[in-house]
């Protein structure tokens, strides 16, 4: 939850860190290596744990580690690299079994106490489980962590008051007030002490809340009479958060809900709850790893937590594990509150995979069964664009326009998407018309000013304003290769080759490998007199050139040059 943490916190997870060990059985494939009984086999396959940890291949990685441990049991460092990686696979039974060995060694293994506390409350064994959370450390990750656990696992034996005051010293912790606020109502609520669980849950929604927190309070206010209040606190949330993907059918989940139906029921809940919590406030900060150990641990006590599974499928996407992102996803499809969300992040995942027909089905059915949304027709004109089947792009992106109606200043995209699409086909005009509407709505948007500045340019129309605009564009962005090569190549069409040479140098330097650049270059040390350096750039826009680019023009002028400027000008 966003809204828990507001700077990074301090993790020391060294062990997931290992560095780019040689590894060739890793390389080779699994099967490769040396006798699976000798030394050399385990040292292969601890460095090949390590490569394949360093690609953020875990699966691989605890394959190869769990052969070196059983090579070498006893090796504290790889048994504490299987429990991490078997655990980040979702492996709970043999992470729970090198937890336990982990508590054989020196300190306190802070992830594997955890798991073995939440293992403990999910079998019922709360002796256990409290003796497992007394060893948690009070330092770094342990200042949220320990609070939390032991609070849980205090509500779990009925006593509300120590629960409070076991979860108190996170009520101090900066940045997770809310967090605090949001565990003591939910006690208080498992323990029907609502008036001081609703004096929490307002604190907790004193300013802009995250949808779960929304759905928790708007369920509490409707169990205990207040459906008005729950209604204006949906409304609320839909208001500041027009956009959202989740908003709409996770609004009308919750107003469709029994009344009855607590999203925390108990205390194996509630700390499922919590660890999600601190998972996805780590999400947030990029800290990936432990978050999606976090997650695995709240799945472990609640499988039917659907942001825990949410939250592992967005972890293993970013990663490029889109397999295991829309095994996570799936689960989720027919979720009342996530299923909309699920469904996108599939088609997501498909696109990236190049599954694109099937990406492609599955956001024409969200289109259809919702045709006042924006969001899946808008994605689906994105894959025929980034699949440059622009000619079927247009009209998604139509449909999408059609269905906003008057576009407001956010909208300014889809505009430029669509006239990114006309221009590819050819039409000019109608991509002329898409810019001008969308800088009417973000006059200033360097984009913009880019696009058409260089469009003009090129069709030698409206020069000097087109020049104002790309300058401008240049101003707010003099860091971007393509602006400061529009602005070089509208000095080379104004004729002023020498200014033209050192706005496209400049380009060079910021995209050296663009082929359109390097080509624009050639063309101004032509000009310039500078023959052996634009027959050099030419050559190396041929080198680099992709589909888009027009390799015979290229090799034209590298075998002939440019034409006299006189000759161009009768041509």
């Amino acid at each position: 939850m966003t809204s828990f943490r507001r700077r990074l916190l301090p993790i020391s997870l060294a062990v997931l860190m290992a560095g780019p060990a040689l590894a060739p059985a890793y390389a080779a494939g699994p099967g490769a290596g040396p006798d699976a009984d000798g030394a050399g086999s385990a040292t292969g396959s601890y460095l090949a744990g390590r490569y394949a940890q360093h690609q953020d291949d875990w699966t691989a990685a605890a394959r190869f580690t769990a052969q070196a441990l059983a090579a070498d049991p006893d090796d504290p460092a790889l048994l504490r690299r299987s429990f991490l990686l078997r655990l980040g696979e979702g492996r709970i039974d043999t992470a729970i079994d090198y937890a336990g060995r982990l508590l054989d060694e020196q300190g306190e293994p802070q992830m594997a106490l955890t798991l073995l506390a939440a293992d403990a409350l999910a079998k019922g064994k709360l002796d256990e489980a409290d003796g497992y959370a007394a060893r948690l450390p009070a330092d770094g990750l342990g200042r949220f962590l320990t609070p939390l656990t032991r609070a849980w696992l205090a509500a779990a034996r009925g006593k509300t008051d120590e629960a409070l005051a076991a979860l108190q010293p996170l009520s101090t912790a900066k940045g997770f007030e809310a967090l605090y606020s949001l565990h003591a109502a939910l006690i208080l609520d498992l323990a029907g002490r609502n008036d001081e669980a609703a004096a929490r849950y307002a604190k907790v929604t004193e300013t802009d809340a995250p949808l779960r927190v929304v759905q928790i309070v708007g369920n509490f206010m409707t169990r205990t009479g207040r459906k008005d209040e729950a209604r204006k606190l949906y409304e609320a949330f839909q208001g500041t958060n027009p956009d959202g993907l989740l908003v709409e059918p996770a609004l009308a989940a919750m107003a469709n809900a029994p009344s009855d139906a607590r999203p925390v029921p108990d205390a194996r809940s509630g700390l499922a709850e919590a660890l999600f919590d601190l998972g996805s406030a780590l999400h947030h900060e990029n800290a990936d790893e432990p978050a999606l150990l976090f997650g695995r641990i709240a799945l472990h006590l609640r499988d039917d937590l659907a942001l825990a599974h949410l939250m592992i499928g967005d972890i293993t996407a970013s990663r490029d594990h889109h397999e295991e992102a829309l095994a996570a996803y799936k689960r989720l499809e027919t979720d009342p509150l996530l299923g909309w969300t699920a469904r996108m992040r599939e088609a997501d995942s498909l696109a990236r995979m190049e599954r694109n027909d099937e990406a492609i089905a599955i956001l024409k059915d969200l289109a259809a069964e919702r045709p006042e949304r924006t969001d899946a027709i808008t994605r689906l004109g994105d894959i025929y664009r980034y699949a440059k089947r622009y000619a079927e792009a247009i009209p998604a992106y139509t449909t999408a326009l059609e269905r906003i109606g008057t576009p407001q200043d956010r909208h300014w995209p889809l505009l430029y998407a669509r006239a990114m699409c006309y221009e590819k086909t050819k039409q000019w005009p109608q991509a002329e018309a898409d810019l001008q509407t969308a800088l009417t709505l973000r006059p200033d948007e360097p984009s913009l000013l880019n696009f058409l500045g260089y469009g003009w340019i090129d069709r030698g129309e409206h020069l000097d304003k087109a020049r104002t605009m790309v300058e401008r564009a240049v101003e707010l962005r003099p860091r971007d290769g393509y602006i400061v090569d529009s602005l070089g190549w509208a000095l080379y069409t104004l004729g002023d080759y020498e200014a033209a040479v050192s706005k496209l140098e400049r380009a060079v330097e910021l995209k050296p490998g663009d082929p359109t650049i390097n080509d624009h270059l050639g063309d101004a040390y032509w000009r310039a007199g500078r023959r052996n350096e634009a027959r050099f750039q030419w050559m190396r826009a041929l080198r680099s050139a992709d589909d888009d680019t027009d390799k015979a023009a290229i090799q034209n002028k590298l075998d002939k040059g440019l034409p006299d400027q006189k000759a161009a000008a009768k041509q």
